[in-house]
């Protein structure tokens, strides 16, 4: 029996995901939300929509929708309403998908309380909660996850992850504030700004650090205990760094596995070391660095080989979905299988929140996970605030067996 399945905010990168979840065999029927009603008339009049959506699952309210008889949300809206939107949809009976970051504010402490929350609500309701961070299903970390799980890495001993996007790049983020600040949220939240403005709140790129921190500790599986950070200012009185006390963040964890991770956050650089969002783990017997997988074979002192280094495709380091899946997905004009945005990792991170509500067990990326990536950030820019203090990151545990 198929589940059914409701999309909250319709904007550009909530409509990437639409006709994914759509097509996805185990949605039998979809629901559409958003203020603006010309975003569901894109997808309402559209015929190879009606087979799963009925004019009366048009909503123009997440009040409206939270009342449906739906079993999950999917939430893509701004990024300062991702928390409390989540909250709302699991205290009335759905589970959860939510867009990246958790929450996007410039008090560490609000968004520290929200994470709690968010944890106490998936507690206390027994709905299930799914960050959709990308990185966790590019290629490079599925295909890092199996080698772990193999023992392949050895111990692990340090990681790198990083987030070079540049306020005037491809993506341009000056473009991006503009269309939200266009919007009917956009505008709330224009208002609200003024109050941390007023409190003397100041944000950082570690406020969005998910991209950069996911990808070690997801294939670790290791959380941060420490961190010390420091911080660039914008030195050219670039407006959109009004309200930023830096443009690029940069932080050193200790992990929990005796290992160390470095972290950077920029958004101010011309160019980037190596993908503009990428990570690197390396081991005593075997590390994973650009598309590249090297291993020395060691198993006890002594007996290194030559180090071997396989280069990889993505194709290879995919984990495999079922066929029926990729069947729904498969472009006939195109030949091949649409697997969305950010390293093809949209179409895994709808696969895993389906499957996940389907079979009602917890998603990959649960509440537990999705803090400790959040929580790294917010930790790493009190600490750049505080000239590089070392200071510990909150953590929650782990995820309930």
């Amino acid at each position: 029996m198929g589940i059914r399945l409701g999309l909250v905010g319709l904007g550009s990168f909530g409509s990437a995901f639409a006709d994914l979840f759509k097509r996805h065999p185990l949605v039998s029927r979809i629901a559409l939300c958003d203020r603006e009603p010309e975003r569901i008339r894109k997808f309402a009049g559209r015929e190879d929509w009606k087979d799963k959506f009925h004019p009366r699952d048009a909503y123009d309210s997440l009040d409206a929708i939270c009342r449906s008889d739906l079993d999950a949300l999917v939430i893509i809206t701004q990024p300062w309403l991702h928390a409390p939107q989540c909250i709302q949809a699991l205290e009335s009976g759905k589970h959860v998908y939510s867009a990246v970051p958790i929450i996007s504010l410039p008090d560490d402490r609000e968004t520290l309380d929200w994470c709690d929350r968010l944890v106490q609500s998936c507690r206390r309701t027994g709905r299930h909660y799914m960050l959709g961070e990308t990185t966790y299903y590019r290629p490079e970390a599925m295909f890092c996850r199996r080698k772990a799980r193999e023992g392949a890495f050895g111990d692990f001993i340090y990681a790198e992850g990083e987030y070079f996007h540049d306020v005037d790049d491809r993506c341009n983020l000056r473009e991006v504030q503009r269309s939200r600040e266009a919007s009917a949220a956009g505008r709330e939240w224009i208002a609200l700004r003024e109050e941390y403005r007023r409190r003397g709140a100041r944000s950082g790129p570690m406020h969005y650090p998910t991209h950069s921190t996911c990808g070690p500790v997801c294939v670790m599986n290791a959380h941060a205990l420490k961190v010390t950070a420091c911080g660039y200012r914008n030195r050219n009185d670039d407006p959109y760094f009004r309200d930023c006390a830096f443009s690029n963040e940069t932080a050193f964890f200790e992990m929990s596995n005796g290992a160390c991770a470095r972290i950077c956050e920029f958004r101010e650089v011309a160019g980037s070391i190596a993908g503009h969002e990428t990570f690197r783990v390396l081991g005593t017997r075997g590390s994973y660095v650009e598309f590249q997988w090297k291993e020395n074979f060691r198993t006890t002192p002594g007996t290194a080989k030559p180090l071997a280094v396989a280069k990889l495709t993505p194709e290879e380091m995919r984990d495999p979905l079922p066929e029926e899946v990729l069947k729904a997905w498969y472009n006939t004009s195109k030949e091949c299988v649409e697997y969305g945005g950010h390293g093809g990792s949209h179409a895994y991170l709808v696969h895993e929140f389906v499957e996940a509500v389907a079979h009602n067990r917890l998603p990959a990326i649960n509440i537990w996970e999705s803090v400790r990536y959040m929580a790294m950030g917010v930790a790493a820019h009190q600490s750049a605030l505080r000239d590089g203090e070392r200071l510990s990151v909150p953590d929650w545990g782990d995820a309930p067996k």
